[in-house]
């Protein structure tokens, strides 16, 4: 096809106190007993609440052999943790009727894996790559608590596998549904917030200056970059109406590079997170600090966020590492080839030599 013709979210529920509406959504989609997963975020297992001060786990509505698993995203997802959660669930039930993920972008990613792997044989390192999976999953719903990185609409889960960190992207990976409910957002804690809020600021600066750029990333990027500004550089407190503004940009976000591709920071901080588990947010931050010769009025702007909000941005985790090791985060990083091209053009190899990757990862 001379255009792509990009998979979308099946259906999408907006709005403050919609998780409420969970059970209604659910059951059109159950078949038989087999009962709905729940991949909640381990952040909520001693009983965290929402914005309405209930715990979040009194309020999943379980029916029948459904079962809650806390899915522990200390660490990104690795397609180990997948094989044994979609084997676990395949041992005990056979087949489930869908698997819900409710948490931030790891909980998120983990959910459409696992749900690909319920019907897609192997193990998910397999499908690492681009349009690799053949057979769709089984009912996901992506539910997030934390907005920023774009998981909720993204056509990709990013997985850690035996040899490199790479998403299974596919027309079969997005949710069948997407909850956005802003309450479930209102007391992420501060760090976290601003670091996967800064992935969704990070996405629009690489979407919005690279080469894959059209109207249609354009449109959602420049509004998500919009949103971005004002919660993180005019406003002066966090209130609802931030909640609600970046759970929109982190959607918008996400939108925007769907028919484009993130960049530098993206493509660094793969290789950060591959060899030293740096989150995907926190890592974004750390590469973004020191990217002024690709993104000169991103960096500029995205520093004035981090001194208004107060943030400290790790340095010096580079330091110590071996030749390997930076081979090794090296390779990763290169192999993130679209991620490249958009960033730096066709003969972009001529230009992100390992050498000059070496030194960037330096001064991280």
């Amino acid at each position: 096809m001379k255009f792509r013709n990009f998979k979308m979210v099946d259906y999408v529920v907006y709005g403050h106190g919609s998780f409420n509406q969970l059970d209604e959504i659910l059951a059109p989609h159950r078949k038989g007993d087999a009962p709905m997963i729940f991949l909640v975020d381990h952040f909520f297992e001693k009983g965290a609440a929402t914005g309405d001060g209930k715990a979040l786990v009194s309020r999943i509505p379980l029916r029948g052999k459904d079962k809650v698993i806390f899915a522990d995203v200390t660490y990104e997802p690795k397609t180990t943790q997948v094989d044994k959660l979609s084997k676990q669930l395949k041992d005990e039930f056979g087949t489930v009727s869908g698997v819900i993920g409710i948490g931030g972008g790891s909980t998120l990613d983990l959910a459409k894996a696992v749900s690909l792997m319920m019907t897609n044989p192997g193990s998910s390192a397999d499908y690492q790559g681009w349009d690799l999976v053949k057979v769709p999953g089984v009912y996901k719903v992506g539910i997030p608590t934390l907005s920023g990185t774009g998981a909720e609409v993204s056509r990709t889960t990013v997985l850690t596998g035996p040899t490199r960190k790479l998403g299974m992207n596919s027309d079969f990976t997005p949710f069948s549904q997407i909850v956005l409910d802003p309450e479930l957002i209102a007391n992420a804690p501060v760090n976290q917030r601003f670091y996967t809020g800064m992935d969704c600021y990070i996405h629009c600066i690489e979407s919005l200056q690279g080469t894959y750029l059209n109207e249609f990333s354009k449109s959602y990027g420049e509004k998500a970059l919009q949103l971005c500004q004002h919660i993180f550089l005019e406003k002066d407190n966090w209130d609802a109406e931030c909640d609600e503004k970046l759970m929109m940009a982190s959607f918008a976000g996400g939108m925007s590079i769907a028919y484009s591709q993130v960049g530098v920071a993206h493509a660094v901080s793969y290789g950060l997170s591959y060899l030293l588990g740096t989150k995907h947010g926190i890592g974004n931050c750390i590469v973004m600090n020191h990217l002024e010769p690709y993104y000169p009025a991103g960096v500029a702007e995205f520093k004035r966020m981090v001194e208004k909000n107060n943030i400290d941005i790790p340095v010096g985790i580079c330091k110590g590492l071996t030749d390997d090791q930076f081979d090794t985060m090296i390779n990763v990083s290169l192999g993130m080839k679209p991620l490249w091209e958009n960033a730096l053009g066709k003969d972009w190899e001529k230009i992100m030599t390992r050498e000059k990757l070496r030194a960037l990862y330096e001064k991280l």
